[in-house]
């Protein structure tokens, strides 16, 4: 991804709405705002200017307010300008070709946040809370995005990252200098604290990833269960079609809800059964793969007509997986013997909404914990791979039979929180992350 020369970008969404912003950025951002407005000075950084916008011919086809924002006390750490015109989209889009054409060029996606991790205003960890915080799906989700950026998580690397090069440097002399003073404390004791750190350091990372990806909640069973039901039940509206007639879900329906502040993505699915038709058949094994892939399995069992022999052998094939049991049409006798059932099991009826508060809590429940949910911190898939790696790495530093292994792997650990931080982030790392951002962004 470049990272020179002035660039410019609309950072408001496109429509109709009360102002669109561009925002230009780079070296020569006051030159070419000054091409565009009237105003030719913007003698306060931080001011906002009542100006007019020009076209080309040098006419007036905007009253707009102007801001310049002085490197490197701006976003990116460069000169900043933005231009706030009315919000129709042709204005913001003649306005942004105006700054094109007066030198300079359009920003790639995420690039103002690149030039600011760049310019060492913000840290990788802090820029993938920008990116959560435009991303979030619920209240915690945004709150653990905040978390990220405002620095908590680069701050607790940072601490555990010391200390882990303390350890190594105290290590590192014992090995050069074996007639020196012995280490002081104790080494087991002290690593033992860190890989604590480490551990409690991944599981609220963890957290704010289940948070801003939310739980696949795959509903199975076999037909006539009432899956469909259950789903339109718990999401309030009818989106799956219900009939009598078996097999009539063949594709994967899925629907998201909120339950507890954490998002969760409801996957209606074909009746789990031996098909002769086609494409039923291919609406089972869809089935059965997204049950083996999702986070939690709803299977749905018509408790008025007992437990099958196929439902037996279903759940059988469940072991190792969370499952809730969801006997449905409670408003029926129920024909089930519980002790059959080796998973947690609630009775609802979908057809009167009974018990869907009860199954709620008890989904919450079996995929989140209060604890870290609460101090969630928003994370990508290859930090929290880089901070499991660092607490692996000082696990195995606990059992390992000499010190020089010992300080290798300490420093291995180290070279995972810095890469957390972005500390000589590779160029295909850094392109990755920020082209997941919007233009303008």
């Amino acid at each position: 991804m470049a990272s020179s020369g002035t660039i410019a970008a609309i950072s408001t969404a496109l429509g109709h709405s009360g102002i669109a912003v561009v925002r230009i950025s780079g070296p020569d951002a006051v030159f070419v705002a000054k091409r565009l407005l009237v105003r030719k000075e913007f003698p306060e950084a931080g001011r906002m200017y009542l100006t007019s916008l020009l076209d080309a011919d040098g006419k007036m086809i905007d009253r707009v307010l102007a801001v310049r924002f002085a490197a490197p006390k701006s976003y990116t750490g460069e000169d900043v300008v933005e231009v706030h015109t009315h919000g129709g989209s042709l204005i913001a889009r003649t306005c942004l070709e105006l700054a094109v054409k007066n030198g300079a060029r359009l920003a790639q996606p995420g690039e103002f946040t690149l030039r600011a991790f760049l310019n060492g205003r913000i840290d990788l960890a802090q820029a993938e809370g920008v990116l959560g915080v435009i991303q979030a799906k619920s209240s915690e989700a945004l709150h653990a995005a905040a978390r990220t950026l405002s620095g908590e998580l680069s701050r607790k690397v940072q601490k555990i990252h010391d200390e882990i090069l303390r350890l190594q440097g105290n290590l590192e002399i014992q090995l050069d200098f074996p007639e020196g003073e012995a280490f002081v404390g104790d080494l087991a004791e002290e690593l033992q604290s860190v890989r604590h750190e480490l551990t409690e350091l991944e599981s609220r990372c963890r957290a704010g990833m289940l948070l801003n990806e939310g739980v696949r909640a795959v509903i199975a069973g076999r037909p006539n269960a009432g899956k469909s039901s259950l789903m339109n039940a718990l999401l309030g509206r009818n989106r799956a079609i219900v009939t009598e007639i078996p097999g009539t879900t063949r594709d994967i329906i899925e629907e998201g809800i909120i339950i507890g502040g954490v998002p969760v993505k409801l996957m209606d699915t074909a009746g789990l059964r031996e098909a002769d038709d086609v494409i039923e058949a291919e609406g089972v094994r869809l089935a059965r793969q997204a049950v083996s892939e999702g986070d939690v399995c709803l299977y749905v069992i018509d408790a008025s007509c007992g437990l099958s022999d196929e439902d037996e052998e279903y759940l059988a094939g469940l072991a190792g997986k969370k499952v809730i049991v969801v006997l449905n049409k409670s408003d029926l006798p129920c024909k089930v013997n519980n002790n059959n059932i080796p998973f947690p099991k609630i009775h609802v009826s979908a057809k009167n909404h009974t018990g869907l508060d009860d199954l709620r809590n008890m989904l919450y429940g079996i995929c989140c914990d209060d604890s870290a949910l609460s101090e969630g911190l928003n994370v990508s898939v290859s930090q929290l791979e880089e901070i499991h790696s660092a607490r692996e790495a000082v696990s195995d530093a606990l059992v390992s039979v000499s010190e020089d292994i010992t300080a290798g792997l300490l420093g291995s650990a180290r070279m995972c929180l810095l890469r957390v931080l972005g500390v000589d982030a590779g160029d295909e790392l850094l392109d990755s992350m920020f082209s997941r951002f919007c233009v303008g962004k």
